[in-house]
């Protein structure tokens, strides 16, 4: 069976589609956005997520390292992401999880195993699986097989894209999703390559392709004040062309900045999280959700 590359697991989500569903977040992205929450998604090989609070100064990883990379000063850990090798012996050795592999390949029957254990809880709910990332969309033949599996077993399925993928990637798993969760994050190209590194002309035309198909598409715009607050309005207009599709706005929260962190990432982004009165208004003003 084909294997994914994949960073977490989660049970029990209520936020990723309709009902209590699992939600299996593969890892790699074609899009580096500036807030990311889940910033560990973005690269496809596996890292270490370095918690120094968590440090009980112990230095198992120390003499487990074969490369030097990690060093304890006047009671300081330091790690030298220069001389690691990525070998995860330290992750290994660290029983106080201050040091944390993330990302690993398993099977499609391993992933849908776990799904599986949840099936009780789907058909009570009306849940199921959900495929996201970074973008899960970028390892076409593993969720393909994940889909059938789900397709196959009565599992309703929701596939999380921002949508920067070749269209025969679509092509490929649309008749076997029950839901798409769309990201558009902006409008104009330039403001959208400023924020995420790419341009989205291919990201509108394949929810183009995707609309005209008939799929069924839930939006998730993400709202970022400073960054693309001036791009709600021109989104708002872009989907009225298809008023049989909801858009539902995210609003920006700061809770993934410790694992950009982990990562020894310093170029944290400074926004401040709209408050809820704002973000009601703006949702009653375009008719999002």
């Amino acid at each position: 069976m084909e294997g994914a590359n994949i960073f977490n697991i989660q049970h029990f989500s209520v936020h990723d589609g309709p009902g209590v569903r699992t939600v299996v977040f593969f890892k790699g992205c074609s899009l580096h956005c500036k807030w990311c929450h889940n910033p560990e998604s973005i690269r496809p090989e596996a890292e270490i997520l370095w918690y120094p609070e968590k440090c009980i100064g112990c230095r198992a990883c120390e003499v487990q390292c074969p490369m030097g990379a990690h060093s304890f000063t006047a009671g300081v850990h330091r790690i030298d992401k220069g001389k690691c090798s990525h070998c995860f012996l330290c992750c290994e050795e660290c029983y106080a999880d201050a040091l944390v592999r993330v990302g690993e390949e398993k099977s499609a029957e391993e992933i849908f195993r776990e799904i599986m254990r949840n099936k009780a809880y789907f058909d009570q709910s009306g849940g199921g699986a959900t495929f996201s990332g970074g973008e899960c969309m970028l390892q076409p033949k593993a969720l393909h097989e994940l889909l059938t599996l789900c397709r196959q077993s009565g599992i309703h399925t929701a596939v999380d894209t921002a949508g920067n993928v070749p269209w025969q990637s679509f092509e490929t798993i649309k008749d076997l999703t029950d839901l798409f969760l769309y990201d558009l994050k902006a409008l104009d190209p330039d403001v959208h390559r400023a924020c995420t590194g790419a341009g989205n002309e291919r990201i509108l035309d394949n929810f183009k392709k995707l609309a005209e198909a008939g799929s069924n598409i839930l939006v998730r715009i993400p709202y970022i004040p400073g960054y693309n607050d001036q791009e709600l309005e021109g989104i708002a207009a872009f989907l009225s062309a298809w008023p049989q599709i909801k858009a539902e706005l995210l609003p920006y929260h700061s809770l993934g900045n410790s694992k950009h962190r982990a990562l020894q990432e310093e170029d944290l982004l400074d926004v401040t999280a709209p408050t809820k009165e704002t973000v009601t208004q703006l949702k009653q003003k375009y008719g999002f959700l």
